[in-house]
């Protein structure tokens, strides 16, 4: 990154500014940003999942932070009071930017090494930087060396940006989490219920990547998600998933984000067997209403006995998001075949997660029928009664939760 770059030449004061979100940050133009705020006070920041700590509270001198999300690094940011949350669904905000009710003025871009066509691929992410691309009045680009040549379109050539930088930071590698006892029960009670030649569309975290850990003896599972991160490259790699039974993109791997390292990056580096496109496609309810034997696997911070959803808040703090939850949960309900499936551990901090009621927002209604589970099984609502509804969810609950659950249902 030329040490030289000023950002002052391209941004103004009340500027709002977007980049790609986890591993497809541009890291080195972040950083720029924050060594000049000062001489751009206020800009507005719209962030998606933090994946580098840079973004710190007191950095709210001369930014306001805006995001869909309360996770990663982020969190510090919503723990301090300075983060403000955008509460829509994911399919939304390309129309967002669209319509400029979300108005979007600049865009930074980590993007790869140019082709032998002198074409840099947007790399990790495509998503909602499709509009914002498209609707800002500047781009300026960061050509990272390790950046993996991705499909899926657009690609850029230098007379598409307004600045075009190099950059020698590393990419960051994946954070290693540990699989416990209980997110690999909740893995394997999910992968109880996918069949072969099923269509995923994955969350992120422990239990999606212990579920997909489960899956190695199936045959041609397909992806059509918002996020894709290593296990898929490695399920695709062992022959599993083939996506050679899916009615849309046949053979190919759909996906808006990657997030992962070095293993995740070099699956995709030119691999035609897997695409990325924005978020009007991957979570467009027509488009996922033409996918049979839909699974959607999302996670809830809680779950009341009647199945009410919610993934946002915990004990006040905004942690989740709504996302794509109800994006997905209602196309693999509606999907010939799909399961809408929520999966959660059945304590949090020795506290039930499920629950009387909620202590957050609902942010999938109990109309939206999903698959609840548990290390300790699966609680599912589709067709059941609000009574028997809550059977199925004392059942799922900790055995140690179960009593008092079942007294504060009776009222």
């Amino acid at each position: 990154m030329s040490a030289e770059l000023d950002l002052t030449r391209y941004l103004r004061p009340g500027d709002t500014i977007v980049w790609g979100q986890s591993h497809a940050e541009p890291t080195s133009l972040v950083v720029r940003l924050i060594e000049q705020r000062h001489a751009l006070a206020r800009l507005r920041l719209f962030l998606g999942i933090g994946l580098d700590d840079n973004l710190k509270p007191e950095h709210s001198d001369a930014f306001d932070f805006i995001s869909y999300c309360g996770s990663g690094s982020n969190r510090a940011l919503a723990n301090a009071g300075v983060l403000d949350i955008l509460p829509v669904h994911y399919s939304r905000l390309p129309d967002l930017m669209t319509s400029g009710q979300l108005r979007i003025d600049a865009v930074f871009l980590q993007v790869s090494p140019p082709d032998e066509k002198g074409r840099h691929s947007l790399s990790m992410a495509r998503e909602y930087l499709l509009p914002a691309i498209k609707h800002a009045r500047v781009v300026i680009g960061e050509i990272q060396p390790d950046a993996p040549w991705t499909f899926g379109g657009p690609y850029m050539t230098e007379r598409d940006f307004t600045a075009l930088v190099s950059s020698d930071a590393k990419m960051p590698e994946s954070r290693l989490r540990s699989i416990g006892p209980v997110e690999d029960a909740i893995g394997r009670n999910i992968a109880s219920l996918i069949e072969d030649g099923a269509t995923l569309q994955v969350g992120i975290g422990n239990v999606p990547d212990a579920a997909l850990m489960a899956l190695s003896d199936r045959r041609d599972l397909g992806i059509h998600s918002g996020a894709i991160g290593e296990g898929v490259a490695m399920l695709s790699r062992a022959g599993v998933i083939t996506n050679s039974r899916k009615a849309i993109d046949t053979g190919v791997s759909i996906g808006g984000v990657l997030m992962g390292g070095s293993v995740l990056r070099s699956f995709a580096h030119r691999n035609p067997a897997i695409k990325l496109r924005g978020s009007d496609y991957t979570h467009d309810p027509m488009v996922l209403g033409r996918i049979e034997r839909l699974i959607a696997m999302n996670s809830a911070i809680e779950v009341d006995l009647t199945g009410q959803i919610n993934s946002e808040t915990a004990n006040g703090r905004y942690l989740g998001a709504v996302g794509g939850i109800l994006d997905f949960t209602r196309a693999a309900g509606a999907s010939k075949g799909g399961v809408p499936i929520i999966a959660l551990p059945s304590t949090g901090s020795g506290t039930s997660r499920i629950v009387p009621a909620l202590s957050g927002p609902v942010t999938v209604p109990r109309s939206e029928s999903c698959v609840i589970v548990t290390e300790h099984g699966i609680a599912d609502l589709r067709g059941l009664s609000l009574s028997g509804r809550i059977s199925r969810m004392i059942a799922v609950a900790h055995p140690d939760h179960r009593e008092e659950l079942e007294r504060k249902s009776r009222g």
